[in-house]
């Protein structure tokens, strides 16, 4: 196969797709792992899978702000990301060795979660840095697809291989796979060259980024759709897992297998943006994506019947949602990378993730409250429902005519 042109003649971007590619295929493996050492090993019920997928996200409502601001003041993003994947690492560990121990508790496994997701909202804000810093404005489209195609590539075994490690070797130790990704991430990260940047004289204030955003009129309603989002389809990820299980019978290999519709779908979208991008226009393509991820979601709820109708409909949901993803954000990070000034980017991002990844505890915990009240199917239908309706944030806004990126 012909290795695309943007790997071929950039060295340094090439090591860190290879160091993305690599935490994102471990990634994809403790996506059914660590949920399923939750469900199986500890018995988790609806409002303990939903404490825990909260706890991977609150640290993002804590740190977001302060990560961003460390980032462009010390110009070291790299060394951030680097910090950040070892020590993500070193806690993943403890879950096997805890669990060979006798001494694994849900108490442990949710501090492990928190730890591991604070240290991931420093990667995160770090990450756009360093990305804008690497790829010119010209490429935005072609990197975001290649480095959002490894998710969807190793997304594509990453859950089916979870599960028979699963099955194989019990859940507590499937997570150590995730743990060995971190350190090849780290690895691949040190071999970056990365200009430091020298600190500004006046770097501005923590809530820059958050003025920024204010401000702006396209990042602003792409904010607030992302957001939406983001809570609803987290009440549905809180839930998956258990409904899926519990309520439908589906076993966790064949689970694997299912999520792993996902990524192929994902492949897809990561092919096919950039020519959507070109005869649609980015905005319009950003739009797209935001019905085209959350609507096969509704299709989860839905499912029910024989075995082969169920596994069909999850099949489907899987796969049109990891579709859309790739095009809602291959288009969103190019657009968001374009349109803010290097030396704010990274305070920029703290503020978004802020707010992007603080809804997403909100909306597992309450996912999980209410399906615990109301049951997993009702919560799942009003879940859907809320995720479609996100688009509406972009209707009074110029975004959805947009066609070429934004300036700086």
């Amino acid at each position: 196969m012909r290795v695309p042109a943007l790997l071929r003649e950039d060295v340094g971007f090439r090591r860190f797709w290879c160091s993305q590619t690599a935490s994102l295929a471990g990634d994809q493996v403790s996506f059914i792992a660590l949920p399923l050492v939750g469900v199986l090993v500890l018995h988790a019920g609806p409002g303990g899978m939903g404490l825990l997928t909260a706890a991977a996200w609150a640290p993002n409502l804590l740190l977001s702000l302060h990560a961003g601001a460390w980032v462009d003041r010390s110009g070291r993003p790299r060394e951030a990301m680097i910090a950040a994947d070892l020590g993500r690492a070193a806690l993943l560990v403890t879950v096997p060795v805890a669990w060979a121990l006798g001494v694994l508790t849900f108490g442990q496994l949710v501090a492990v979660a928190f730890a591991t997701g604070a240290l991931g909202a420093l990667a995160s804000v770090a990450y756009g840095s360093l990305y804008g810093v690497l790829v010119h404005r010209d490429r935005l489209v072609e990197a975001g697809a290649l480095v959002n195609g490894s998710r969807a590539g190793a997304g594509v075994a990453g859950p089916s291989v979870g599960g028979l490690l699963v099955a194989i070797l019990t859940a507590p130790f499937a997570v150590l796979a995730d743990a060995a990704s971190f350190i090849a991430s780290a690895w691949w990260l040190r071999r970056v060259a990365v200009p430091r940047r020298a600190p500004d004289a006046d770097p501005g204030g923590l809530a820059d980024g958050v003025r920024f955003i204010a401000g702006s009129r396209l990042v602003r309603p792409i904010l607030a759709a992302t957001a939406t989002l983001n809570m609803f389809t987290f009440a549905i990820s809180a839930l998956f897992v258990l409904y899926a299980t519990r309520s439908l019978g589906v076993s966790p290999a064949t689970l694997g297998i299912v999520l792993g519709a996902g990524a192929i779908g994902g492949v897809l979208g990561s092919v096919v943006t950039g020519r959507i991008v070109g005869r649609i226009g980015v905005g319009a393509t950003f739009a797209a994506g935001c019905v085209l991820f959350t609507a096969p979601l509704l299709l989860i709820p839905l499912a029910s019947g024989p075995p082969p109708a169920v596994l069909g409909l999850l099949f489907l949901a899987e796969f049109g949602a990891g579709f859309g993803v790739m095009v809602l954000d291959i288009s969103a990070g190019a657009i968001l990378v374009a349109a803010v000034p290097e030396t704010l980017r990274a305070r920029m991002f703290g503020a978004y993730q802020l707010v992007n990844y603080g809804v997403r505890p909100i909306g597992a915990l309450g996912g999980g409250a209410l399906g615990a009240a109301i049951g997993l199917q009702p919560t799942l239908w009003i879940a859907g429902i809320g995720a479609v309706a996100s688009v509406l944030w972009l209707l009074p806004s110029p975004v959805p005519r947009m066609r070429a990126l934004p300036e700086t």
